[in-house]
């Protein structure tokens, strides 16, 4: 295992004994090489985001952080939602390897980026547009990372200041190793689709004909017979093509017109769009979450040296059987592995904004 990387998390009702814990876990012979770090706070802590960040950076000397808040906290074999804590990865990159970027300071044109992590703000109205835009500046197309969540301010860090709105993150240059998989945890149903009709978030027709007639099939005779019910385990997933139905974007229904037999989605939805729908439940989360991570390592150049996992604050204890349930499969996976990570809002992977997925970007 390589010693480039380091990790801690610690949980606290005071957010000073969590930072104190932290320093304490990442003692030892990496801390004076590091330069770089990933931050994740809990959304209790968010009051103290600057100070968090001020504390860190007067300790470790690491002057470049990124990360966000968050709802829950990630670390290596702990994991928690709702509860105050923090989770830090701190590493040594080669120098002059990497870059970190904000709406106040973008990212270098002369910077040759081959990855990247980014955070971004929930509140933005065009974040799937942001994703796409920042894709096109990553020359290996590898592009992870999550949205901020917070019942509060939902802050990013990336510089001396925490910072709201827009995208910020850290890209790297081809000496810095990534890769990223993600997981759906969804089962989808047979049969794809394409919408023939709808404007803004409204799907009017599927295939011509009304999109809840289609909607009510999918989901079966006793599921089709209570919509409410039926909108919480079957959804929607927008796919790029009729035959893709392993990638795709999940979407809820957040919407019945029985009357014209319409549904609304969280998100804009064009005709022509090819769907999927899927089905949620924790059977098909820990099957999906472990064929990915079986195919994750299939994939690995070598031994990974540390790992960022971002999921969905859908996930956790309402999808499995508890909080860390997830990190747990990836240990049994990847062994004592530094990790750092939070629940998000959204999962952003490839060129794409997800949600309800579980994404592992590894460093080698």
């Amino acid at each position: 295992m390589s010693s480039r990387f380091a990790s801690a998390i610690a949980f606290s009702a005071d957010w000073r004994e969590a930072v104190e814990e932290v320093l304490a876990q990442l003692e030892g012979p990496l801390a004076p090489q590091a330069n770089l770090g990933f931050l994740y706070i809990a959304d209790q802590y968010a009051h103290a985001a600057r100070d968090i960040l001020a504390r860190l950076r007067a300790e470790t000397g690491i002057d470049n952080w990124v990360g966000s808040t968050g709802v829950g906290v990630i670390g290596r074999a702990q994991a928690q939602i709702d509860s105050p804590g923090l989770s830090v990865l701190i590493g040594q990159m080669p120098e002059d390897s990497y870059r970190v970027f904000s709406g106040r300071a973008p990212l270098s044109r002369d910077f040759a980026a081959y990855g990247a992590v980014v955070h971004g703000d929930p509140a933005t109205p065009d974040m799937s547009e942001l994703v796409q835009d920042m894709a096109t500046k990553i020359r290996a197309g590898t592009l992870a990372g999550g949205l901020a969540s917070a019942r509060g301010t939902a802050w990013q860090f990336a510089g001396d200041e925490p910072l709201t709105g827009g995208m910020s993150g850290v890209a790297f240059d081809s000496r810095v190793r990534v890769l990223t998989a993600m997981s759906q945890g969804y089962a989808p149903q047979p049969g794809s689709w394409r919408v023939t009709a709808a404007h803004d978030h409204i799907i009017e027709k599927i295939d011509g004909r009304p999109a809840l007639d289609v909607y009510r099939e999918a989901a079966g005779p006793l599921l089709g017979a209570d919509l409410r019910r039926a909108t919480r385990s079957l959804l929607v997933g927008l796919a790029s093509s009729s035959e893709d139905r392993r990638h795709y974007a999940v979407r809820s229904v957040v919407g019945i017109d029985l009357q014209k037999g319409a549904l609304a989605i969280n998100d804009g939805i064009e005709a022509g769009q090819h769907l999927v729908f899927v089905r949620r439940d924790e059977h098909s989360a820990r099957d999906d979450l472990r064929r990915m991570l079986q195919e994750l390592r299939e994939a690995c150049p070598g031994v990974p040296a540390a790992g960022l996992y971002i999921s969905c604050a859908g996930r956790g204890g309402a999808m499995f059987e508890r909080d860390d349930s997830e990190v747990e499969m990836i240990g049994q996976a990847f062994g004592n592995l530094p990790i750092a990570g939070f629940f998000a809002g959204g999962e952003i992977v490839g060129n794409r904004l997800y949600g309800f997925t579980g994404a592992l970007t590894l460093f080698f």
